[in-house]
């Protein structure tokens, strides 16, 4: 297991990433307590152009300001005023893209998942959507700007990151009809028949 590297984060087309981002690990190291789950569902947003993202039209407030970082950036929101939102920050300094991790599958630390979600059990929304899977791997605000590269919120690849072409899902995003056309760009990318997957595509 290796973590990815930051070539991997550079790349300028968001949306190959947030595909390629399929299968990898996101580790958390909170409290010394560690925690993991394998990849099952991102979005990708477009810098500037994409009505959906947070940086249309260049916007640029002290909430979004760490999209505009370095790629590899860890960029955190917050939905609904409790919903804490993990995404990555790719491309170059000042390009905007980013990538909405939307759902894991649980590999390490379970318990410590079930204690912070308050289950009694390993259901399937402790980590199926990217509100909960924030707070399983106990990922907050004040986390945005980390980098991936470092020791608190990290993505690895391992022998089982190698996802094949034809098991991964491509549709349209979800919770962005707001964002007009722009919000049947075929930008989500999952695993096919994971049970852990947010939602169920829509043709």
């Amino acid at each position: 297991m290796k973590k990815l590297p930051l070539s991997f984060y550079a790349n300028k087309d968001v949306v190959q990433v947030a595909k390629d981002l399929i299968g990898m690990l996101v580790v958390t190291r909170v409290n010394d307590v560690f925690t993991s789950g394998r990849i099952v569902e991102t979005e990708a947003y477009k810098a500037i152009i994409d009505k959906a993202s947070h940086s249309y039209r260049g916007k640029r407030t002290a909430r979004n300001e760490d999209m505009y970082a370095a790629a590899g950036t860890v960029y955190i929101y917050i939905c609904y005023g409790m919903h804490h939102m993990l995404n990555v920050v790719t491309n170059e300094k000042e390009i905007p893209d980013a990538i909405l991790i939307r759902a894991i599958e649980p590999v390490a630390g379970i318990e410590f998942m079930m204690k912070r979600t308050g289950k009694k059990r390993d259901d399937l929304n402790i980590t199926r959507g990217p509100g909960n899977l924030a707070k399983a791997l106990g990922i907050q605000k004040k986390h945005s700007g980390l980098h991936f590269t470092g020791h608190h919120i990290m993505l690895y690849q391992d022998g089982h990151s190698q996802i094949p072409e034809h098991a991964i899902g491509t549709s349209k995003r979800i919770g962005v009809a707001s964002a007009g056309d722009d919000a049947l760009l075929p930008y989500r990318f999952y695993l096919k028949g994971n049970k852990y997957v947010s939602a169920r595509p829509k043709k």
